[in-house]
């Protein structure tokens, strides 16, 4: 993966202090020697919670924060945007789509060679491909955080909520907006895992 990483981002206080209680919460599995489920959480499970499931794993590998594991959900299943991918592929990732033909493709997106790839694909929050309790649930999207105050089995819920690229889609702007979205939240999946690492 090409390294495409703000070296400083310009976090608000408030983000950084969601950022710190998450890093809390791992640093209590580890305490207790359990992995630490990442959980990202939208509407449709199409773009922001990808994002975010995708750089909290690289950032965990870039530092070498072990037993973390990183997973996304949506309240209602769809599919994995192409954009979002595009953005990913754009940012040096190296993505294989294993069913192309597909209406919601897994997409296995490689983040270094000696980790196992991040499967990407569309599903509820609660689906069994994700954990079930002893989570972190990470609301990316407003419209989540609001609908679902309460998440069965999270250890810890918190809103780190996401402008949406969408709204720039089949727009001139559409790239720019994806590729802003992506290193926001990759910026801020750095900052968390720096502060685990340290």
């Amino acid at each position: 993966m090409q390294h495409t990483i703000p070296l400083e981002a310009d976090i608000p206080a408030d983000r950084r202090e969601v950022l710190h209680n998450i890093a809390a919460y791992i640093r209590r599995q580890q305490a207790e020697g359990q992995p630490a489920n990442l959980v990202f959480i939208c509407t449709h499970n199409s773009r922001r919670s990808h994002l975010g499931q995708v750089w909290a794993a690289a950032a965990a590998h870039w530092y070498g924060v072990k037993d973390i594991q990183t997973y996304s959900g949506g309240t209602e299943a769809t599919a994995c945007n192409p954009r979002t991918v595009a953005a990913l592929q754009r940012a040096g990732f190296r993505i294989e789509n294993r069913d192309p033909d597909s209406d919601n493709p897994h997409y296995f997106i490689s983040y270094a060679i000696d980790a196992e790839p991040a499967v990407c694909f569309s599903k509820v929050y609660d689906d069994a491909a994700n954990p079930a309790s002893q989570f972190a649930a990470i609301m990316t999207c407003s419209e989540a955080e609001q609908n679902c105050p309460f998440i069965p089995g999270a250890a810890l819920r918190v809103p780190l909520t996401y402008n949406d690229p969408k709204e720039a889609d089949d727009t001139p702007m559409e790239q720019l907006r994806y590729d802003e979205r992506c290193r926001q939240i990759a910026a801020e999946m750095w900052c968390l895992f720096a502060q685990i690492q340290s």
